[in-house]
């Protein structure tokens, strides 16, 4: 991943999320992320997809392609519920008006 964070990566990551958010409105969140996961695996076979010259080549790099989306899922998810359980109370527990 360290290409991919430049000066706007949050703000693209953002971005993602705050529509993922709008669409909560209308349904719930286990059909958001599905449809969220879903769209992030279509876009990333895409991109693997534009690294190729022929379906065969691609095909050769298939379980390379999927190893490496998987392993950087598995870091960025681990890094966010670490943050999330760090900061439960704070994210998920805010403080009334009381306290």
């Amino acid at each position: 991943m360290p290409d991919a964070v430049d000066d706007d990566f949050y703000k693209r990551a953002d971005a993602h999320i705050h529509l993922a958010n709008a669409q909560l409105a209308e349904v719930g969140r286990g059909k958001v992320s599905a449809s969220f996961m879903y769209a992030a695996a279509r876009f990333n076979a895409w991109i693997s997809a534009c690294g190729f010259d022929s379906a065969d080549e691609m095909r050769a790099s298939r379980d390379e392609a999927l190893e490496y989306f998987v392993n950087e899922y598995r870091q960025m998810l681990g890094q966010n519920l670490d943050e999330y359980i760090a900061n439960f109370e704070s994210y998920l527990r805010p403080p009334d008006e009381n306290g």
